[in-house]
């Protein structure tokens, strides 16, 4: 369902993303890890068509993303690393707009729409403008936009991030029941114990590079033990000054 091949981004001399190749097939759900500035971003927004790659080739749904960008967009969701919302708009009014972007009937919307916004927690804050929500909020009324529509795909950067502890276990429960219902997940997450928990596939990447990519059923040891040795290893700084005069 995604497939990138020796995908590539070069910012000048900078290489963000170097000969990338992964696939991540219908269903599944892809958590895509590493330390910040590793490239993660910049490789969802290269799925996703929002940065056209230096090199190589991705395909999502069966699409050439390069040749399809426009096919593929009404085909996925995405919750981008910067939430594009609108300040002047509040949380259900970005829901409606949504809907509006990808046609739908007004009173499936609307039912959604509710639904959404319940599971959500959204309801005391529907009426508030963007500009007005937490960051979390924000977040949640971004994710809830990336899921209206029924995508095959779902894109997710960082969605546990700032989000409270019972919405995180919610968005747990939802992107596994989407999963077992055919839609593939690729998210990336800092939050190592949610990714061990719901994904299927995990891809480490490094300056650019995957390191680590590996099913579920192959892990012989804890997701963290792992990406403390192949991403980013733990500091160890004694602050033997901390806690005396």
């Amino acid at each position: 369902m995604i497939s990138c091949r020796d995908l590539t981004r070069r910012f000048g001399e900078f290489v963000a993303v170097d000969g990338l190749t992964i696939q991540v097939p219908k269903g599944s759900i892809c958590a895509f890890l590493g330390p910040n500035g590793a490239g993660k971003s910049t490789t969802v927004k290269m799925l996703t068509g929002l940065l056209q790659p230096t090199s190589g080739v991705v395909t999502v749904c069966g699409l050439d993303v390069a040749k399809n960008a426009a096919a593929i967009k009404r085909r996925i969701g995405v919750l981008p690393e910067k939430l594009g919302l609108f300040d002047d708009l509040t949380v259900e009014e970005h829901l409606a707009l949504t809907s509006e972007v990808y046609g739908l009937p007004s009173d499936l919307a609307r039912a959604r729409s509710e639904q959404l916004l319940r599971a959500l927690s959204l309801i005391p804050g529907r009426r508030t403008f963007a500009r007005d929500c937490s960051h979390g909020m924000r977040k949640k009324t971004a994710f809830a936009m990336a899921l209206l529509p029924n995508p095959d795909v779902l894109f997710l950067d960082e969605p546990f991030e700032a989000i409270d502890p019972v919405t995180s276990r919610v968005i747990d429960e939802i992107l596994v029941k989407a999963a077992g219902r055919g839609i593939t997940v690729f998210l990336t997450s800092h939050m190592l114990s949610t990714a061990e928990k719901i994904a299927h596939q995990f891809v480490i990447i490094r300056g650019g590079r995957a390191v680590w990519n590996a099913a579920a059923q192959e892990l012989s040891r804890s997701l963290e033990e792992i990406y403390f040795e192949v991403a980013e290893p733990k500091v160890t700084e004694e602050l033997a000054w901390l806690g005396h005069e």
